[in-house]
C-alpha cells in the first residue's frame, strides 16, 4: 500500500510539471476586412485532437508543450490557413486572417441537379470583384435626403368611428374650435412625415461620422425606419448584416463567400438597358433558419457590377415590423464601382384595427472619395444634430429634396404648414388646456385630476380615488392620496417630484413620503435629488413573489436621503447616494394586523428587534467602452457598444455619525454584456461577485440576500436563479453567474414547418456559490418562445423547463411561465 501510494504521489507531480511545461498559445481570427470571424476552428495538423475554437470575437486559446508545430486555422465560407509556430518558455501569441474561398471552391460546393446554374456562375464573379466595386471599401463623404412617410388606414370599428375630442367620460365636448380641431386630427392620424438632410462621413472598414443639417418632422416617428445612417447599413458588400435595431439575428448577404453557400441563385431573365446587358438573378436561401433575404439581384453583364437590388426579408425574426423590402439602385463610375445613389425601403404591420404601412426614400449625391480627415475626426460620437436643423423652413426643402413629393404628400405639408401659426394661437391653446384642467368624475375617480401651464411648461397631478386605494397592505388597509409636479426648459432641464401622505385605518397612523429630482445638465445625465418618508419597507426589496409580503420582510423607517446622477465621461457613470433613517421593528405591540388571509398566505410575524439609526453612503460606478452616442442640441442619444458593461458598488455604514449604530463596509463587482454569435442568435450574461470587507456592527437589514425563485413564474434569468428555493443572507463573498441563448430560429427553424409557427428556442444556465455556507447551486434551463402583438407594442411569452442541482439540494425540475413586453426605445428585451 505504501508502494502504491508513492507511485500514485509521483504519477501525481509528474503530471503536474507536464501540466506546467505547457504553454499558453492565443490570438485573433479575422476575416479578409480584420473583422472577427466567430467560432473559427484551430487545431494542430499533425494531431488533429489537439484543436481548439475561437469565440464569438474570433480569439482563441490553446495550451500546447514546447516545440514546433504547424497550425490551421478553418472557417465555413473561408480558405484553410496553416500557421508555423514555435511555443518558447513563454506564452506566444499568434493573429491570423482568413480570406473568402476562391470561385473554383465555392464551385466546389454547388448542390444542383443541373449541369451548369448561369446565375451562380455570374455570381461567383461579382463576387470575385466584391473587394473592388465595394464603395463601403473607399473614405468618402457624401449627401444624404431622406424622406419618411407613414400612412394609417382605419379598418372596422376605427373606420367608422368620428374623429372627435371627447373627455374622459366619452361625452363631446363643447369647444369654438372643434370644427378646426376636428380636421387637425384626421389628417394627423392618417400620415406622418419626416425629412432629413445629412452630410455623411465614412471611413473603412466601418468609421462614421453624420452631420444633420435639417431635420422636419410632421407628426410622430414612432413607426418610422431609418431616420439616421448611423443604426443601420444596409451594405450588401459586407459578409453580415448587423440590423440591430430591425432584425434579431445578422443577415447573411447574397453578395459574399458565405453567402454563395447559403443561397441558391437562379437566372430568371436578361434584357438589355443602355447597350448593356442586365441578367436578372432570383435569390433563394437554402435555409431560412440562417438566411431570410428573398429577391432579386441586377448584374450587368462583362462587368459583373451590380445594378439593382431587390430583396426582402421574411417575417421571422423582424422586432417589429411584418414585412420589410429593401431596394437599392447603384451608379458606375468609370464602370469600376458601384456607387448607391437610391435606396428605398418598404415595410409596416397591420394593428387590431389598424394598418400602417411606412416607406423610406434616401438619394446620396455629391459623393467625394479620399477625402482627407483630421485623425481625430472619427469617434464615439457618430451624429451631430445643431438647433438649426430643426429650424428649417418650406423654402428651404424647396431646393434641398432631391426625390419628389407625391400629391398626397404636398398637401399634407401645406395643410400642416397652414395650421402651424393657428395652432400655436393662445386662443387655441388654452382651448385645448381647458379641456385638459377640466375636473370629471372619471378623472377623480380613475385617471387623475391634472392640470397644465403651457406657458411656463409646467404640470401637476393629483392621484385618483383608485390610484390612492391600498385595500390589501401591511398593517392593514390604508388611503395614499398623492401629488406630483412636473415641469420642462426648451433646454431639456427639467424638475420632477412625488409627494405622498398615507392614513392606515387599522392603526390610526399617518406616514408619508415625498422626493425632489433636478436635471440641471440633461447631455450628461447630470442630476440630483433629495427624498424624505416615514413609511413601511422592505427588508429584502428583493425577493420571490410569495415571500416578499410576508410581514416578517416589513419595517418601519423614517429617512432622508441625497442622491445624483453623472456621466463623467463618455460611458462613465457615477451614481452616489447618501441616507440617513432609523429604522423599527414591526412588533405586535406596535401594531395590529389583518389575519383573515393567514392562513391562505402563511404569513408569519415580523421580526422583532430592537430601534436603531443607520448612517449609509453608496456609490456605484459602471463603465461602457467605446459607447456610441449622437448629439442633439441638448441631449445626448447613446446607441450601445459592442464591448461589455463594468461596474462596481460599494456600500459605507457609518459609524457614530448622528449616532448611527451600524459599521460596515460591503463591495461588488460585474460584468454583462448582449451579443450576437453570427447567425446563431443572441446571447446575454452577468457575472458578478461581492463581499463584505468589514461586518462589525451589520444589520439583517443590511445583509445581502440571493434572489430565490418564484412558484411558476420565470424572473430575469440574468438576475435570479428559477430553482434556488433557500434564502441566504450571507456576510462573505458570494459567485454568481448567469448566461441565457435565444436562437431567434436558427435552429428550430431547420425543423420543417416551424418557421411559421414563430417559435424561438432559448436555453441557458445559472452557478451560485455562498463561500460562508459552501453552498454550491447550478441550474440549467431551455424553453420555447414566440413573439405576439400586444396593443401597439410586442410581447413575448416563454415556457421553460428547469433542472437544478447542488451540494445542498437534490436534482429538481419544474416549469415556468414568463411575459415580457419589447422596450421600443432600443428594440431589446429584458433578457
Amino acid at each position: 500500500m505504501k508502494l502504491l501510494k508513492i507511485f500514485l504521489s509521483l504519477l501525481f507531480l509528474l503530471s503536474l510539471s507536464n501540466g506546467f511545461a505547457q504553454r499558453l498559445l492565443s490570438g485573433v481570427v479575422t476575416d479578409e476586412k480584420k473583422n472577427p470571424i466567430p467560432f473559427a476552428k484551430v487545431y494542430v495538423k499533425t494531431s488533429a485532437d489537439l484543436r481548439t475554437q475561437a469565440d464569438v470575437n474570433g480569439y482563441y486559446e490553446m495550451r500546447l508543450f514546447e516545440g514546433e508545430y504547424f497550425l490551421v486555422f478553418s472557417a465555413t465560407g473561408y480558405e484553410d490557413r496553416e500557421s508555423y509556430v514555435v511555443i518558447n518558455p513563454m506564452d506566444s501569441k499568434r493573429d491570423i486572417q482568413l480570406f473568402p474561398l476562391k470561385i473554383q471552391e465555392l464551385e466546389g460546393f454547388e448542390v444542383t441537379t443541373k449541369k451548369t446554374n448561369p446565375g451562380r456562375e455570374i455570381m461567383l464573379k461579382v463576387v470575385d470583384k466584391r473587394d473592388k466595386i465595394n464603395p463601403w471599401n473607399v473614405p468618402h463623404t457624401v449627401d444624404v435626403y431622406i424622406k419618411a412617410t407613414e400612412k394609417i388606414t382605419r379598418t372596422g370599428k376605427e373606420k367608422g368611428k368620428k374623429n372627435e375630442v371627447e373627455n374622459s367620460n366619452g361625452k363631446e365636448i363643447e369647444d369654438p374650435f372643434e370644427a378646426e380641431k376636428r380636421k387637425i386630427i384626421a389628417e394627423s392620424n392618417n400620415m406622418n412625415l419626416l425629412e432629413v438632410q445629412i452630410q455623411r462621413n465614412f471611413a473603412p472598414p466601418s468609421k462614421v461620422k453624420e452631420i444633420r443639417n435639417a431635420y422636419t418632422l410632421r407628426g410622430t416617428d414612432k413607426q418610422l425606419y431609418y431616420t439616421t445612417t448611423v443604426k443601420s447599413n444596409f451594405n450588401f458588400f459586407e459578409n453580415l448584416l448587423h440590423l440591430n435595431d430591425l432584425h434579431q439575428s445578422p443577415v447573411s448577404s447574397p453578395i459574399s463567400g458565405p453567402g454563395i453557400l447559403s443561397y441558391k441563385y437562379r437566372l430568371e431573365s436578361q434584357h438589355e438597358e443602355n447597350g448593356q446587358k442586365i441578367h436578372k438573378i432570383k435569390i433563394i436561401p437554402r435555409s431560412t433558419a440562417t438566411t431570410t433575404l428573398s429577391g432579386y439581384i441586377y448584374v450587368i453583364d462583362s462587368l459583373w457590377l451590380i445594378q439593382k437590388l431587390e430583396l426582402s426579408m421574411e417575417k421571422g425574426n423582424l422586432l417589429k415590423y411584418d414585412y420589410f423590402k429593401i431596394e437599392q439602385t447603384f451608379s458606375h463610375p468609370g464602370d469600376s464601382m458601384c456607387v448607391l445613389t437610391n435606396q428605398v425601403l418598404t415595410y409596416g404591420t397591420k394593428f387590431k384595427d389598424e394598418i400602417s404601412a411606412c416607406k423610406t426614400e434616401a438619394t446620396y449625391s455629391n459623393y467625394v472619395f479620399n477625402p482627407q480627415f483630421s485623425n481625430k475626426f472619427f469617434g464615439n460620437e457618430v451624429a451631430i444634430t445643431a438647433q438649426e436643423a430643426y429650424e428649417k423652413d418650406t423654402s428651404f426643402w424647396a431646393t434641398a429634396r432631391t426625390t419628389t413629393l407625391t400629391q398626397e404628400e404636398q398637401d399634407f405639408i401645406i395643410l400642416k404648414d397652414s395650421l402651424r401659426d393657428r395652432l400655436n394661437r393662445k386662443e387655441y391653446l388654452d382651448s385645448i388646456d381647458a379641456v385638459f384642467n377640466k375636473v370629471t368624475f372619471w378623472k377623480v375617480v380613475w385617471f387623475g385630476v391634472d392640470h397644465r401651464n403651457r406657458e411656463k411648461q409646467t404640470q401637476w397631478t393629483i392621484n385618483s380615488v383608485a390610484a390612492s386605494s391600498r385595500p390589501v397592505y401591511i398593517a392593514g388597509s390604508r388611503v395614499a392620496p398623492g401629488f406630483s409636479y412636473f415641469k420642462k426648459w426648451k433646454d431639456q432641464r427639467a424638475i420632477d417630484m412625488y409627494t405622498e401622505l398615507s392614513y392606515g385605518f387599522r392603526n390610526e397612523d399617518l406616514k408619508g413620503r415625498t422626493w425632489w429630482r433636478y436635471r440641471y445638465d440633461p447631455f450628461h445625465l447630470g442630476t440630483i435629488g433629495f427624498g424624505a418618508s416615514h413609511d413601511f419597507d422592505a427588508i429584502r426589496s428583493y425577493d420571490a413573489i410569495s415571500q416578499i409580503f410576508k410581514r416578517s420582510n416589513f419595517i418601519e423607517t423614517t429617512s432622508m436621503k441625497v442622491f445624483a446622477e453623472y456621466e463623467i465621461f463618455n460611458g462613465f457613470y457615477i451614481n452616489p447616494e447618501v441616507s440617513f433613517t432609523e429604522r423599527r421593528s414591526l412588533d405586535t405591540n406596535r401594531y395590529k394586523f389583518n389575519q383573515i388571509l393567514d392562513n391562505a398566505l402563511k404569513n408569519d410575524n415580523p421580526t422583532s428587534f430592537a430601534s436603531y439609526q443607520a448612517a449609509l453612503a453608496e456609490i456605484t460606478i459602471s463603465y461602457i467602452p467605446r459607447q456610441k452616442y449622437m448629439r442633439e442640441p441638448y441631449r445626448k442619444v447613446v446607441l450601445g457598444s459592442r464591448w461589455p458593461t463594468f461596474y462596481a458598488y460599494y456600500q459605507k455604514g457609518i459609524p457614530k455619525i448622528f449616532g448611527s449604530d451600524i459599521d460596515h463596509d460591503y463591495l461588488l463587482f460585474g460584468i454583462m454584456q448582449t451579443f450576437k454569435i453570427g447567425t446563431l442568435g443572441t446571447s446575454n450574461y452577468h457575472i458578478k461577485t461581492g463581499t463584505f470587507i468589514n461586518s462589525r456592527q451589520l444589520k439583517d437589514a443590511d445583509l445581502k440576500y440571493n434572489r430565490r425563485s418564484d412558484p411558476f413564474w420565470f424572473s430575469n434569468p440574468l438576475y435570479s436563479f428559477q430553482g434556488l428555493d433557500t434564502l441566504l443572507p450571507t456576510k462573505r463573498r458570494i459567485f454568481e453567474g448567469h448566461f441565457i441563448h435565444h436562437d431567434n430560429g436558427a435552429i428550430l427553424n431547420k425543423i420543417p414547418f416551424m418557421k411559421k409557427t414563430g417559435v424561438g428556442l432559448v436555453f441557458g444556465a445559472g452557478a451560485l456559490y455562498v463561500t460562508e455556507y459552501k453552498y454550491q447551486h447550478y441550474e440549467v434551463l431551455a424553453g420555447l418562445e414566440r413573439n405576439f402583438k400586444f396593443s401597439r407594442r410586442r410581447l413575448r411569452i416563454g415556457i421553460y423547463g428547469v433542472l437544478s442541482d447542488g451540494n445542498h439540494i437534490k436534482p429538481t425540475a419544474t416549469w415556468k411561465i414568463s411575459f415580457a413586453v419589447l422596450d421600443d426605445r432600443n428594440m431589446k428585451w429584458n433578457f
